[in-house]
């Protein structure tokens, strides 16, 4: 079966008008999130969704498993991103940034189709900037093994698909939560990662017309 989505389809997901953001990222969102309101600004960061086209001919994005030794989000999913750094001249700049540093993944083959709302991670305490990009080609990754235990990816077209999705009861800081997760190549895809997917999901599914879903069925 040929993939369902193209680029045609995520430039129109990135350009629709009056989407609900908050509300798709609400359907992967841990419940209660119940982290205490901080008194100090939050830190700006930015992550790349970055999408290329695989040998399948599909579309995916990329995801990387965080190391056991960082300080936060040790052994999590992630997209490639980080803190602003002084010098980064927007948050653009930082999510190029990141990207080229964790997953080595750099220059000109980059191109930034758009971005998302900017949405606050309370755990870190992170205004982030998620910035939607393709690659031209096929990826050569260079995983930074201080950051990136293991990079994979996701075809968007999984992510239409019922099947990937589960939910589980976790204790968390003394906490029973419900959490939502994405279940793709062996790992648990949950937190702002699965947040964020969600958001790319619903964007996705408001541009596909019925036929093209229904033949997908």
């Amino acid at each position: 079966m040929s993939p369902l989505i193209n680029l045609g389809h995520v430039s129109r997901a990135l350009a629709l008008k009056d989407f609900d953001s908050a509300a798709a990222l609400r359907r992967m969102a841990p419940v209660p999130r119940g982290w205490k309101k901080r008194d100090y600004p939050p830190n700006q960061a930015a992550v790349m969704i970055l999408i290329f086209t695989a040998d399948d001919g599909g579309l995916h994005t990329v995801l990387t498993l965080r190391t056991a030794g960082l300080r936060g989000h040790s052994g999590q999913v992630s997209f490639p991103g980080g803190r602003r750094d002084p010098q980064d001249e927007h948050l653009t700049a930082t999510a190029r940034r990141e990207t080229c540093e964790e997953i080595g993944i750099c220059g000109g083959r980059l191109s930034v189709l758009g971005q998302f709302p900017r949405f606050y991670i309370p755990a870190s305490h992170h205004n982030v900037s998620p910035i939607v990009a393709h690659h031209e080609g096929a990826p050569e990754f260079a995983p930074n093994p201080d950051e990136v235990a293991e990079i994979f990816s996701v075809a968007l077209d999984d992510l239409l698909l019922p099947r990937f999705k589960h939910i589980e009861q976790r204790r968390i800081r003394g906490v029973d939560v419900r959490v939502p997760y994405y279940y793709f190549a062996g790992h648990k895809v949950w937190g702002a990662t699965a947040m964020l997917l969600s958001e790319l999901e619903r964007r996705l599914l408001q541009v596909l017309s019925q036929a093209e879903l229904k033949e997908r069925s």
